[in-house]
């Protein structure tokens, strides 16, 4: 697995750098690692906080988390944890649904939504394409969870309609699609 470890408000010392690496070559078992496997991990300080965010990129799918703690090292292994608990939910739904692999699928790149912004502060900072594959539901809920988004776009594979499937505050999941379909 190839790594690249960024550090923001905060210098990445070599301490730093060596307990990202160790602890990530933890998740060396659940991949098939080769030069297509690339780690991304985004330190972050803020005043009374430390963030993490580690990215694994993939062929079929890209694994996402982020977790704050006012220990970095804590929130190193809090994160680890996380994407453990997110390989294992994986590997348990696909042996439940007697399939190997996702197929030829492609890594969705990490999008994230701005919530609660005002007029003044209502620009647009970042855009974004993709590529929408036709997949099935369960398969975009697959997705959206290794992703670690409240919501994820796709093409829907039975009927063509483009779809936003979305995590419900009160529990369980949405879905929005387009009424046009896809010539």
């Amino acid at each position: 697995m190839k790594y690249q470890i960024v550090g923001k408000n905060i210098v990445v010392t070599d301490a730093i750098r060596r307990t990202l690496e160790k602890k990530l070559s933890r998740m060396d078992k659940y991949f098939v690692i080769d030069d297509t496997v690339d780690c991304r991990a985004v330190v972050s300080s803020y005043r009374d906080v430390k963030k993490v965010e580690i990215t694994i990129f993939t062929k079929q799918m890209t694994f996402r988390v982020e977790e704050k703690n006012s220990d970095l090292y804590a929130a190193v292994d809090k994160a680890i944890d996380k994407l453990e608990g997110q390989m294992r939910k994986l590997k348990t739904r696909m042996s439940r649904r007697n399939r190997q692999s996702l197929g030829e699928s492609i890594a969705f790149e990490n999008f994230e939504a701005e919530a609660n912004l005002t007029k003044e502060q209502a620009q647009v900072v970042r855009t974004k394409s993709i590529f929408l594959e036709p997949m099935s539901l369960e398969e975009a809920i697959i997705r959206m969870e290794a992703l670690d988004h409240s919501f994820f776009l796709y093409l829907d594979q039975d009927d063509k309609l483009i779809s936003l499937l979305y995590h419900r505050n009160d529990g369980g999941y949405g879905l929005i699609q387009a009424e046009n379909k896809i010539k």
